[in-house]
């Protein structure tokens, strides 16, 4: 399974006007598309180049299609046509992914291409916020797995044990002194769902651009209770709730408090935005949501939001 994954998965060189880097993908459509993480192909957003190196050495030049940095999705293609039939990698359903199963992770982690190392999913739904330090951080509904993923691997598959893909690797947690003061590996990488990325993949190849799921109103980030906050106030003449909006029509008014999104529980803004864009626009959700200290429900039918925020 491993020899027949590492087929399919690529390593890319990606070259910038500022910065460069390593990263991985893998083939999954028969046209031959690359899905990657968003992260991995920025450098090449100004006139950058990126090259693709497939498992039997052959390098490639290639061009982004498209990148949602929300969703931290990319799909490369081909600069040009190519003899080479790469086989495309079967697709699982990430939402049937049970905790303690076994999985592979593929990539070129520290630039080693055709590295494979394993382990088993450690959680679900996991809220991860990548790229703080950027004006446009990714909110991961993410896979939590125990399989070693190191700088390189972001973009390529996570398999199951059926050899099928069922997140995209993206994101680490690394030890720091602030972890018992022992830096090494903690076992916790992180992989975006493959049901999410191949949507978000698909609107990229028809669009362009990313489309965003949106409820229309503001969040209060200094809120420290339970929960996620609506703005009370109107800061910088933009209304806390957007009138005509999704929020709006779901009866939510400035000043309520979500508290849960879809069954799920929220408790910041962070885990309330990856939930919320696991979903896709025209989709009804149901939410549980404090108002005047009552607890209340509604049903929310998301909107959407084009291009990257």
């Amino acid at each position: 399974m491993a020899a027949e994954a590492l087929k399919s998965t690529v390593t890319l060189y990606v070259k910038g006007r500022d910065s460069d880097g390593v990263g991985s993908g893998f083939i999954f459509d028969k046209r031959g598309d690359i899905l990657t993480n968003a992260h991995v192909v920025a450098p090449a957003a100004n006139g950058g180049k990126i090259e693709v190196k497939f498992s039997d050495g052959v390098r490639r030049q290639a061009k982004v299609v498209g990148a949602a940095k929300g969703y931290d999705i990319a799909v490369v293609k081909l600069d040009h046509a190519t003899t080479m039939a790469p086989t495309a990698l079967p697709l699982g359903n990430s939402d049937t992914v049970l905790v303690g199963e076994p999985v592979v992770a593929a990539g070129a982690p520290f630039s080693l291409d055709g590295t494979i190392t394993s382990g088993i999913i450690s959680a679900t739904h996991r809220p991860v916020t990548t790229g703080e330090s950027s004006s446009s951080p990714s909110f991961l509904d993410a896979l939590q797995t125990d399989a070693p993923i190191n700088p390189g691997n972001s973009g390529g598959p996570l398999l199951n044990d059926s050899g099928e893909v069922i997140g995209v690797n993206s994101a680490l947690r690394a030890a720091t002194e602030k972890d018992a003061g022992q830096p090494g590996s903690v076992g916790l990488g992180f992989a975006i769902p493959i049901d999410q990325a191949v949507w978000v993949a698909k609107t990229l190849i028809e669009h362009g651009k990313p489309v965003y799921a949106q409820m229309g109103f503001l969040c209060n980030t200094a809120f420290r209770g339970q929960g996620v906050q609506i703005m009370q106030k109107r800061p910088h003449r933009e209304p806390p709730v957007t009138p005509g909006g999704p929020a709006a029509k779901a009866g939510l008014k400035p000043g309520d408090v979500i508290l849960n999104f879809g069954g799920r529980p929220v408790t910041g803004p962070s885990e309330l935005k990856g939930a919320l864009w696991s979903h896709h626009p025209g989709e009804k959700v149901r939410l549980k949501f404090t108002h005047d200290d009552r607890i209340r429900t509604t049903t929310v039918v998301l909107g959407e939001h084009r291009g990257d925020f």
